[in-house]
């Protein structure tokens, strides 16, 4: 069963799966919304700390995926 921990580094509602496998320790990076959960990042973790540039890529898809929501929301007079 993987672990969750809290990622408030990385946003409001985000999260971290930690999984095992054979080989490696898995992170999965992820935020829970009201009408989706998103997969923000899937990777090999080698270290204690999460790496610098895992945490700006999550930033900037969260930032992307919020803008394109708006944008959406925006069109559709919501």
């Amino acid at each position: 069963m993987p672990q969750a921990e809290p990622l408030p580094d990385v946003g409001k509602r985000c999260g971290a799966l930690r999984v095992r496998d054979a080989e490696h320790n898995w992170r999965i990076m992820y935020r829970i919304d009201a009408d989706a959960v998103l997969i923000l990042e899937v990777y090999a973790k080698k270290t204690q700390k999460i790496p610098d540039e895992v945490i700006k890529r999550c930033r900037n898809r969260l930032k992307r995926y919020d803008g394109a929501v708006k944008a959406t929301q925006w069109q559709s007079g919501k």
